[in-house]
């Protein structure tokens, strides 16, 4: 028999498997709430690779799951993190597998600041990007302004305040109030066009750009880009003072300088009279000692110096004095230059007389008379040689002389007219014309015979 269950005895009902009731739930949830505004505390925040954004959405009695995906996370105005209250636009998503629901959101912004500070974060970093906010164009204010303007309501608090603080530093430095809006919707244009008269006429030489305290949306006008805009092209230093301490406009970053108050910013700006007057009063007394003492020290320079002055008689004889010890020693070095041009005349004299030609022409005539005395005994005994061979030699000339042998009865016989002399009788012709020279004398004869031996 088979044993009997509890559901057989109940009446016929539908059992839901669990992905149709998961589905079921899904389509209910969904379908009733499409979109909705929630708020809450975002937990256990985390982001994996995927960049979708998962955290827990609280408040004191529950909690539910939400996730933000990576495309509508990446057009937030601000960093999500844990214990940060936020409000946000989304929809309830079943996800069947597991059973569980939770929050898609696809807009989130942080509880009670909403669209303005959204915006407000978006202005500071479009002008941080362009560089309004660098240091290096921050100006200097200067140490003691001649003329401060102050930007401001006429009627407000901010003013008196500043007025009350400055006047108490420097009672009779001027101030000039330009009055302006600083709320609302004509607010940014009036404090422009105050900040672009204050540049053009030039009347101040700091600007202070002041309002009391407020909401966001009280102290929005100086969040305005052109605003800051103007304020950056301002040649004029410019100082925000807007808000408490811890109010922060666009206006703040974009400022020379921030102060936390008006009365703040006038302690700043205007200088404690009191304190320059003592700091006055120290530089004189350092000055006039430093004076005193210059002057005592050139006093003393003065009497060294006048000590050292010598009267120009004074002067005037003691240049002549000197001009005469001067003389004397010329003289006396010329007088030794003298004496030793002198001592070395003589003694090169001496020198060229050792050495003069006049003596050397006494010494070569010596040596001449006796060359010549030489000379002339060899040429006395060269012509006694020569006369003796002379005559050995005219001796024997005279031997062979022809006209010795014709002084002994010889004759020589040449013909004529060539002189020929004739040595054989067949050289001559009969009848021809001879000459005879004789010892003494010639003869001319003719051949009349001839005989041949």
């Amino acid at each position: 028999m088979k044993p009997t269950t509890v559901t057989d005895n109940l009446p016929q009902q539908h059992i839901y498997s669990i992905s149709e009731l998961n589905n079921n739930i899904k389509q209910l949830l969904e379908d009733k709430y499409p979109f909705l505004w929630i708020s809450g505390e975002i937990s256990n925040y985390r982001v994996p690779s995927s960049g979708h954004c998962y955290f827990t959405l609280k408040d004191s009695r529950s909690q539910i799951s939400a996730v933000l995906f990576r495309s509508q996370a990446a057009n937030l105005a601000f960093r999500p993190k844990d214990g940060l209250a936020v409000v946000g636009f989304g929809r309830v998503a079943v996800y069947e597998p597991r059973g569980s629901y939770q929050i898609v959101f696809e807009y989130l912004e942080p509880k009670g600041i909403g669209n303005l500070q959204i915006a407000f974060e978006k202005l500071k970093r479009q002008l941080a990007t362009e560089g309004l906010f660098d240091s290096q164009f921050k100006k200097p204010l200067p140490a003691l302004p001649k003329a401060i303007a102050v930007v401001t309501s006429p009627t407000g608090a901010a003013v008196r305040d500043f007025i009350h603080v400055a006047q108490r530093r420097f009672a009779n430095l001027p101030l000039q109030v330009v009055p302006v809006r600083v709320q609302g919707d004509m607010a940014p244009l009036e404090i422009i066009q105050a900040l672009t008269l204050l540049n053009e006429i030039e009347s101040c030489d700091v600007i202070v750009l002041a309002r009391g305290g407020g909401s966001i949306e009280d102290l929005w006008a100086f969040n305005d880009e052109r605003v800051a805009r103007a304020i950056f092209a301002s040649r004029i230093p410019v100082v925000s003072a807007i808000g408490h301490e811890t109010d922060f406009t666009i206006s703040d970053f974009v400022a020379d300088l921030r102060a936390p108050t008006p009365s703040a910013a006038a302690e700043i700006v205007v200088p404690l009279k009191t304190e320059l007057q003592s700091r006055l009063y120290e530089m004189k007394q350092k000055l006039y000692v430093s004076t005193a003492s210059s002057l005592k020290l050139l006093d003393k320079q003065l009497v060294g110096l006048h000590n050292r002055i010598v009267h120009p008689k004074r002067r005037i004889q003691d240049w002549r004095m000197r001009q005469d010890d001067l003389a004397t020693r010329l003289t006396a070095t010329i007088k030794d230059i003298v004496a030793r041009k002198k001592e070395r005349i003589v003694f090169r004299r001496e020198m060229l007389m050792q050495g003069s030609p006049v003596k050397n022409i006494e010494t070569l005539r010596m040596r001449l008379d006796s060359f010549q005395q030489g000379l002339n005994g060899e040429m006395f005994h060269q012509l006694q040689d020569r006369r003796t061979f002379l005559s050995k030699n005219s001796a024997m000339l005279d031997a062979f002389n022809p006209l010795a042998i014709l002084q002994r009865g010889y004759s020589i016989t040449r013909s004529l007219p060539d002189r020929t002399i004739v040595r054989d009788a067949s050289a001559v012709k009969t009848d021809q014309q001879l000459e005879v020279v004789l010892a003494s004398g010639k003869l001319r004869v003719t051949v009349t015979d001839k005989q041949a031996q």
